[in-house]
């Protein structure tokens, strides 16, 4: 029998949305009988075709954990009842109708980049895909009025150099994704179980210590997933990221897939000269970085090498756990080994494999590099590092970035994971001009070192798993500690507003996760945080340990200024860092060096 979720009486728009809401989840449920069987329809009958197509494999997949008797997660169902590049139509009636989306298709508008956030806001989200992070001043004007005439007149940089815009009606998110596409950017695949924005060096082609130039490979496979509908619908999102070896550090170990520039000795069996080093299973909200295991790839061939790590990750994740869901789990189950020689089989090659010994060093990051002025490996040339409020522009400053960007830089404008933004090409004479226009747009490009590398999530002033309002959160710690406090080495502190983790809270010198923490009674319960002490990335690369547990959100101030203090105070000396001063001691001792130092 067809299901008709068409209603037919004249209710209202509530009732409605309810009624589509339930025919949905009757279709759904229908479907997942069907599974149940293995595959064969409900009520007996022959079994079904052999599935094809671009979705074919995920079918497959599907059909092979309802065989062994397991149950799929709802998503599943979702993406197998109707799957969202199906669905366009029915995105652009909700629209005419100015409709909220049923659950069902709240997940499959992800798929276009709109995330519905209610309840924290009524209304839609939108990520997009920037591939390395760069776009041209033009598109950055173009976002501006987008986010001004759809959005709430602002946008967010996200923590993989990307944008985020807020607060669209339903009735104008079909405007918004034809409105990005019009200027030549998308935001198709930047939500749901899809290959997220690529990250790369943010510097790339600019810096005068990079081994490579990320931009070619990040575009191409930007461009390699946005024609390939089989590379959508994976088991669970999926991030991968380009590191160039510049100056400012890409975080590609917290990915799935990392692809480090490194340089190859001679005398080791491969061809000396820049490699990619391969690294897998990044994702630091659940305490684990990227896994390094002597692979190196040619450049030239990354596309073809991720494209056989997701195939294989599409044949292989679990489909009936969420929270497992991620390449994380499948490599702790078969193990990075197993893993990768079903990669291999499906490259039809062997990988090359050199010994630790073969790489040289990578060149250091700049922790300050991505603010203030800094030579570019063209002479007479410099990027200059634009600092924002906890990564939020107003649409006036962007068009004043776009602007500053066209007439007195090389056009460009470059997101970096650090929640901020580079101006590049600009020449020796200009530099002056820049900052004071930066300026007046009432943003910085010198500030402390604690608002250098301050980063917050959302928080739950836009996002529903968010326990503590982030943002608002992390400009009290800048402005209590900027008074008090003259630090005079480069510091990270990161807010993140819940497990997802999107500001990567355990990498941090400080790192805070939101809880809701006891207020003034037992049964009272306020916005606060958990946090850590002694997190890295790199060279450094290490998770944080906890030092306060359940700080209200109005004490964490002063908390953090408490270890500053101590550190400053209890330091072996001037150049030892603060990551290095916090690891020296275990959580207990950083406890209470922090509480002598603000009860002093």
């Amino acid at each position: 029998m067809k299901l008709d979720t068409t209603p037919t009486a004249d209710f209202s728009d509530e009732q409605k949305r309810y009624l589509e809401g339930f025919m949905s989840g009757m279709q759904v449920g229908r479907v997942g009988r069907a599974f149940a069987a293995g595959g064969a329809p409900a009520g007996g009958g022959a079994a079904p075709a052999e599935p094809s197509g671009p979705d074919a494999a995920a079918i497959k997949a599907q059909d092979k954990l309802t065989a062994a008797g397991k149950k799929l997660a709802d998503q599943e169902k979702f993406k197998r009842e109707l799957h969202p590049f199906d669905a366009y139509e029915r995105l652009k009636d909700q629209a005419r109708n100015n409709a909220n989306p049923t659950p069902a298709d709240n997940f499959r508008w992800r798929y276009y980049g709109i995330f519905w956030v209610a309840p924290a806001q009524t209304s839609y989200m939108a990520r997009l895909r920037i591939p390395n992070g760069i776009l041209k001043h033009w598109q950055m004007s173009g976002l501006a009025d987008i986010a001004e005439s759809c959005g709430g007149g602002y946008t967010h940089v996200t923590t993989r150099a990307n944008f985020q815009i807020r607060e669209i009606e339903p009735k104008n998110a079909v405007k918004l994704i034809e409105g990005v596409q019009d200027i030549g950017l998308c935001s198709r695949g930047a939500g749901a179980d899809n290959i997220r924005n690529v990250t790369g060096t943010p510097t790339a082609g600019i810096d005068p210590q990079e081994l490579l130039d990320t931009r070619p490979y990040a575009r191409e496979w930007h461009y390699h997933i946005l024609n390939d509908r089989s590379l959508f619908g994976l088991p669970r999102k999926f991030n991968v990221a380009f590191d160039g070896a510049g100056k400012i550090a890409a975080l590609e170990e917290t990915n799935d897939i990392a692809f480090t520039a490194v340089e190859v000795k001679d005398g080791h069996g491969v061809e000396p000269g820049v490699w990619f080093k391969l690294g897998l299973g990044g994702i630091t909200g659940h305490k684990d970085f990227a896994k390094y295991s002597g692979i190196v790839v040619r450049p030239e061939d990354a596309t073809s090498v991720a494209d056989a790590i997701v195939r294989v990750f599409i044949e292989h994740g679990d489909r009936t756990n969420r929270n497992k869901a991620r390449l994380k789990y499948v490599l702790d189950h078969m193990g990075h080994d197993g893993f990768l020689k079903l990669v291999e089989e499906r490259l039809k090659t062997p990988f090359a494999r050199v010994p630790a010994e073969a790489l040289l060093p990578r060149p250091l990051s700049d922790r300050m590099a991505h603010i203030g002025v800094h030579k570019q490996k063209q002479a007479g040339l410099n990027w200059v590092g634009v600092a924002l409020p906890v990564g939020k522009l107003t649409c006036e400053q962007m068009r004043g970035i776009a602007k500053i960007a066209q007439d007195l830089g090389d056009g460009e404008i470059r997101l970096t994971v650090w929640q901020n933004l580079l101006i590049s090409g600009v020449r020796n004479e200009s530099v002056a001009l820049v900052t004071a226009a930066i300026a007046k747009l009432g943003l910085a490009t010198e500030v402390s070192n604690v608002r250098a590398g301050l980063i917050a999530c959302t928080g739950n002033a836009g996002c529903k798993f968010a326990a503590s309002d982030t943002k608002r959160h992390a400009a009290a710690i800048g402005d209590w500690c900027d008074e008090r406090i003259n630090l005079d080495t480069p510091l990270n502190i990161h807010l993140t507003g819940c497990h997802h983790s999107c500001a990567q809270h355990y990498i941090s010198d400080i790192g805070l996760i939101a809880a809701k923490v006891p207020g003034a009674s037992e049964d009272d319960q306020v916005e606060g945080y958990h946090l850590f002490t002694g997190g890295g990335f790199g060279p450094d690369a290490d998770i944080g340990q906890e030092v306060f547990h359940d700080v209200k959100a109005e004490d964490v101030p002063v908390r953090v200024e408490g270890l500053l203090k101590a550190y400053l105070a209890n330091r072996a000396s001037p150049e030892e860092t603060f990551l290095t001063f916090s690891r020296r001691h275990d959580g207990e001792s950083l406890r209470k060096l922090a509480e002598a130092e603000v009860t002093a």
